[in-house]
């Protein structure tokens, strides 16, 4: 066996020695939402969902959850063309919005991270 594949180099997938698959996705998202501006004092969660990604945070402002409990705050889905949708939570409905749309998720999570108008954040 060579020494590149005994130490794992030039694994493709992000695999890890362990096996386990990394998700960068995921990561780039977690990354982004510590650079939020809204609540940055909690943990904000990032779920992977099929399909997508859920984000959930405790309700700091006690607005949706008295209790200051887990919500959901955003949920991205990227469709068969490659495009991102960000979706808001209508907690009072219980439904997704979808609200934004862009080939680049970054984007998306530069709306989500300000949140000027407090929809992802309430």
């Amino acid at each position: 066996m060579n020494a590149a594949r005994a130490s794992g180099a030039g694994r493709r997938g992000g695999g890890r020695p362990d096996g386990q698959l990394v998700d960068f996705t995921l990561y780039q998202i977690e990354r982004a939402l510590r650079q939020r501006t809204r609540y940055r004092y909690v943990q904000p969660r990032v779920v992977r969902a099929e399909p997508g990604f859920r984000i959930e945070s405790p309700c700091c402002s006690r607005n949706i959850d008295p209790e200051g409990g887990l919500i959901d705050i955003a949920w991205l889905l990227q469709d068969e063309a490659g495009t991102w949708h960000l979706h808001a939570r209508d907690h009072a409905a219980g439904s997704w919005n979808k609200l934004h749309t862009s080939a680049a998720l970054s984007e998306l999570l530069d709306t989500l991270c300000v949140d000027a108008e407090r929809v992802f954040w309430p």
